[in-house]
């Protein structure tokens, strides 16, 4: 143990520089003091503009401070509205396993290996519903109460997305037919 740390010495002072920065990022995003999204961002800003200044610090673990400034600057637009926002939460891992909950029994109850191109077309419709009927059970009263004009509205959108799928079929099975067929109309 002692020589492994002995060779290795030379790398601890880039990885203790990584670490305070990282380690100091993960405390003002965790916000133990409540303060204020603008404040919280504020702060932030001033770290990553420290890490930036200061990166050739961090030695051969430049690399990975690099990466991590160029991640956050593709999070930052959305990166502080949970402290904005009251019961926004910070992670979106909740989200994450609706979706994989949905995927696994889909692909459970289908047998297939991947994901049904159904989901693609009817996810708006389907997803919503497959977790809803998770929280509670629904009557045919509830069902009847729903907005007409609004299920309308979806089934034509759902319909758009389907003719959509069913021209891309067209297309990949007999490509010269479907482009013979668009020549045909647009010269008409």
């Amino acid at each position: 143990m002692g020589r492994g740390l002995e060779e290795t010495a030379s790398l601890w002072t880039d990885i203790r520089t990584a670490y305070r920065w990282i380690h100091s990022a993960a405390r003002l995003l965790d916000n133990q003091a409540g303060e204020p999204g603008a404040r919280v961002r504020c702060h932030y800003q001033g770290l990553l503009g420290a890490m930036q200044h200061w990166s050739d610090r961090a030695g051969t673990l430049v690399p990975g401070i690099q990466h991590f400034l160029k991640v956050t600057r593709s999070y930052w637009p959305g990166l502080f509205h949970c402290y904005e926002i009251a019961g926004l939460p910070r992670t979106n891992n909740e989200l994450e396993h609706v979706f994989g909950t949905h995927r696994y029994h889909e692909r459970r109850t289908t047998g297939r290996k991947t994901g049904s191109p159904a989901t693609v077309i009817h996810g708006s419709a389907r997803v919503v519903a497959a977790t809803a009927t998770r929280l509670r059970t629904f009557s045919a009263d509830d069902l009847a109460a729903a907005d007409i004009s609004e299920w309308i509205a979806l089934r034509r959108e759902l319909d758009k997305r389907r003719h959509c799928r069913v021209l891309q079929r067209r297309f990949r099975r007999n490509p010269e037919a479907y482009l013979a067929t668009l020549e045909a109309l647009l010269s008409s």
